[in-house]
C-alpha cells in the first residue's frame, strides 16, 4: 500500500520546484536562471534517452574525426542537443563545448546574460562496455550580454554561479550546485521528472578510496608518486586505501562525492599540463567538491583560482575529501621547499 501511495505523492521535490525555491531567495531575480536551467535539464533528459537506446538505434560508430577520446556519433548528437537547447533558452550569450574548437557566440536576438561551458558527453569512449558516462556543465554570468566577448568566459572557476553534471548510468542522476550546497536528483522515468534524492550532499572529511590511472605511474612527479605509495603502504598504522578507477570522470567524481576519498589526474611527463580541461571538467567538478565541503588543487594552487588563457586549456587536478587533498598539498609544499 505504501508503495502505491508513494507513486501519487505530491510532496516530491522536483528539480524545477527546487530551482524556483532557490531563486525566490533573490528578490531581484527575473527567472532567467530557472529558464536556463530548465533547458539544460531538458537536454539531459534527451541525451539520457539517446544513450539508453544507442545500441539499438545504431548510433554508435565513428563519426570520422577524433578528439582524443574516440569520437562517436552519440557525442555529436549530444552536442547538437545542448547547443540547440541553450541557444533556444534565449538566456545565453557564449557557449564553450568540448566538441567545438571555437566558442559559439549566440546571435544578438537570442542573447542573454549567461555563459555556459560544457562537455556534452564525457567518457563516451566507454559507451560500448556499459560504463557510466555523463554531461558536465558550468555557468557564468556576465555584466553586458550585448557585447559578448571571449574574455567573459575566460574567468576563474570561483566566479561560476552554478555547476553540475548529469550521469547516465544504472539511473540518470543530476548533481547540481547553485552556490549554496550540493543536491542530487534522480530521473523518475514514470514521471519524466528529476526528483530530489540526495539533499545537501556532504563529502566525508577523509576517505578510504583513491582513484587514479596507475598505468601512468612511471611518468608521475615526486609528490603524486609519494601520495599513491602512502595510500597503498601507510606508515602510520592506518589501513591501506582501496583503489577504484573507472576512467569516466563523471562516474569517478560521483563516487568520490558520495563515499569520500580522492580523485587525481596529475600532470606527468607525457601530459605536462595534465589531461582534463579546465573550463568544463576541472572547474565544474571543483566547484561541486568545494560546495560539498571538499577541496580541489592543481598541484600549484586552489583549482578555482586558476585563470584560463584558452578555452580548451588543460590542468592537473586533485580533488576530494578535505583531509586527503590537504595531504597532497603538504607533499607539494615540501617538494617546493626542498
Amino acid at each position: 500500500m505504501d508503495h502505491e501511495a508513494d507513486a501519487f505523492r505530491t510532496d516530491l521535490m522536483t528539480i524545477t520546484r527546487f530551482v524556483l525555491n532557490e531563486q525566490s531567495k533573490y528578490p531581484e531575480s527575473r527567472g532567467d536562471f530557472s529558464i536556463l536551467l530548465s533547458h539544460i535539464v531538458l537536454g539531459c533528459k534527451f541525451v539520457c534517452a539517446a544513450v539508453n537506446k544507442a545500441g539499438l538505434a545504431k548510433l554508435i560508430g565513428l563519426a570520422g574525426e577524433t578528439n582524443g577520446e574516440e569520437q562517436k556519433k552519440l557525442d555529436v548528437l549530444s552536442n547538437e542537443v545542448f547547443v540547440k537547447a541553450l541557444v533556444s533558452s534565449g538566456r545565453t550569450c557564449i557557449l564553450v563545448s568540448e566538441e567545438d574548437e571555437e566558442a559559439i557566440i549566440v546571435e544578438p536576438s537570442k542573447r542573454g546574460k549567461y555563459c555556459v561551458v560544457f562537455d556534452p558527453l564525457d567518457g563516451s569512449s566507454n559507451i560500448d562496455c556499459g560504463v557510466s558516462i555523463g554531461t558536465i556543465f558550468g555557468i557564468y554570468m556576465i555584466k553586458d550580454s550585448g557585447a559578448a566577448r571571449l574574455e567573459d568566459v575566460l574567468q576563474p572557476g570561483k566566479n561560476m554561479v552554478a555547476a553540475g553534471y548529469c550521469m547516465y548510468g544504472s539511473s540518470c542522476t543530476l548533481v547540481l550546485s547553485t552556490g549554496s550546497g550540493v543536491n542530487g536528483f534522480t530521473l523518475d522515468p514514470s514521471l519524466g521528472e528529476f526528483i530530489l534524492t540526495h539533499p545537501d550532499i556532504k563529502i566525508p572529511k577523509k576517505g578510504k578510496i583513491y582513484s587514479v590511472n596507475e598505468g601512468n605511474a612511471k611518468n608521475w612527479d615526486g609528490p603524486t608518486a609519494q601520495f599513491v605509495e602512502k595510500c597503498k603502504f601507510p606508515k602510520d598504522g592506518s589501513p591501506a586505501k582501496s583503489l577504484r578507477y573507472i576512467g569516466s570522470m563523471v562516474a569517478d567524481v560521483h563516487r568520490t562525492l558520495l563515499y569520500g576519498g580522492v580523485f587525481l589526474y596529475p600532470a606527468d611527463k607525457k601530459s605536462p599540463n595534465g589531461k582534463l580541461r579546465v573550463l568544463y571538467e576541472v572547474f565544474p567538478m571543483s566547484f561541486l567538491m568545494e560546495q560539498a565541503g571538499g577541496q580541489s588543487f592543481t598541484g600549484k594552487e586552489r583549482a578555482l583560482d586558476l585563470v584560463p588563457k584558452k578555452i580548451h586549456e588543460r590542468s592537473p587536478i586533485f580533488l576530494g575529501s578535505y583531509d586527503d587533498v590537504e595531504e597532497i598539498k603538504a607533499l607539494y609544499a615540501a617538494e617546493e621547499k626542498a
